[in-house]
């Protein structure tokens, strides 16, 4: 009997290339996923982030941290079907039910968190939104993390949508705002 071999069986396979192979596969690129690991430094949990990880908590953590973020993940996974909503912005295209982003035709994959921040600006289109306004509807009002993981999920979603990510301001000082036509 032939068994199929699991990443867990591959020596030498760290928890970010187990997170690339996740996002890289249609089946598994919008799960949540949260980085429990000994890397605690800035960099890592900017590496984390950047390639596609929701939340991102370093040893030691207390277990009822844990238990309330794997419950925000949760909560935020099991959301309702989405409307039948279709966001447009320049070149930019947004099916919400069928999770699908487009620039000039062509697909853009992103990350379960970063379709959640593009979905939350389109709505909010011309308003300005302050790093708070963000964690807080993006990551849960329990997620204790710093802004800083709002701009860098802000900077990641920029690049994968190429010239639409233009059209995300920074407003100095406050925050974010997807501009108006």
């Amino acid at each position: 009997r032939q068994r199929q071999m699991c990443i867990r069986d591959r020596p030498g396979i760290d928890g970010l290339e187990i997170l690339r192979r996740l996002r890289s596969h249609e089946a598994t690129q919008h799960l949540p996923i949260m980085m429990l690991t000994a890397k605690g430094s800035e960099i890592d949990k900017v590496q984390g982030l950047e390639l596609g990880a929701d939340d991102y908590l370093a040893k030691p953590f207390g277990m009822m941290e844990l238990v309330s973020r794997v419950r925000a993940l949760l909560r935020r996974a099991a959301k309702p079907a989405a409307e039948d909503k279709l966001f447009t912005a320049g070149s930019l295209a947004v099916d919400v039910k069928r999770r699908a982003v487009t620039v000039d035709g062509e697909p853009v994959i992103l990350t379960y968190k970063e379709f959640e921040l593009l979905c939350y600006l389109l709505e909010n289109r011309g308003v300005v939104l302050s790093r708070d306004q963000i964690l807080t509807k993006i990551w849960d009002y329990n997620y204790s993390g710093e802004t800083r993981t709002v701009d860098v999920h802000i900077r990641t979603l920029r690049q994968k949508l190429g010239d639409a990510g233009a059209l995300i301001e920074t407003v100095r000082g406050v925050g974010y705002r997807l501009a108006q036509d």
